[in-house]
């Protein structure tokens, strides 16, 4: 299994169909969290719903396309990071996160989500990463900037969410731009 180590011994892993109930758990604690912020079709409810979402993204994964990472802190799963949208003949790709409470401040996503976008440019030779958020989710903008993220636009009313629509901000970095980051 691929591990890479994040700060404060945190660890970030592929996440697998074999992560179920693990997931499951993660989801129970996080839900209600992060509901306002990611779709709902990610939003499992029980065991086999994460089986399936994890399934779901094994099988993109299969065909080179998302992908889907955990990041466990103390051997707990507490978040992760994704490529919800991956195409190397394209040379794009986006990518997403979301964390539990408890794992929030520690800079874990930052980390995680540069980790995916050098192994897209680098590795993978993808030219353009795209990051999508709610345009109030301020928490997620920041982790943008600090990926070195240029915000190109706000899609006006283009987040549903329990009948409010609401604005998304797309975020942008290019491979050259990526490369001339002092990290």
């Amino acid at each position: 299994m691929f591990w890479l180590s994040l700060r404060d011994g945190a660890r970030l892993g592929e996440l697998e169909v074999w992560h179920a109930e693990e997931f499951a758990a993660h989801m129970d604690r996080a839900r209600d969290h992060i509901r306002p912020w990611v779709g709902p079709a990610f939003l499992t409810g029980d065991v086999d719903g994460a089986r399936a979402t994890l399934a779901r993204y094994a099988g993109r994964k299969a065909a080179d396309g998302a992908r889907l990472y955990g990041i466990w802190r103390s051997e707990v799963l507490v978040g992760g990071v994704m490529f919800t949208d991956f195409d190397a003949a394209a040379g794009t790709c986006e990518i997403g996160c979301w964390l539990e409470p408890s794992a929030e401040g520690h800079g874990l996503i930052t980390q995680a989500g540069g980790a995916l976008l050098d192994w897209a440019f680098t590795s993978r030779g993808l030219h353009r990463a795209e990051w999508h958020c709610r345009a109030d989710n301020d928490r997620s903008s920041a982790v943008a900037k600090r990926l070195g993220m240029t915000l190109e636009g706000v899609r006006h009313e283009a987040w549903p969410y329990e009948g409010v629509r609401h604005d998304k901000q797309l975020w942008a970095v290019l491979a050259p731009e990526w490369h001339d980051l002092e990290r």
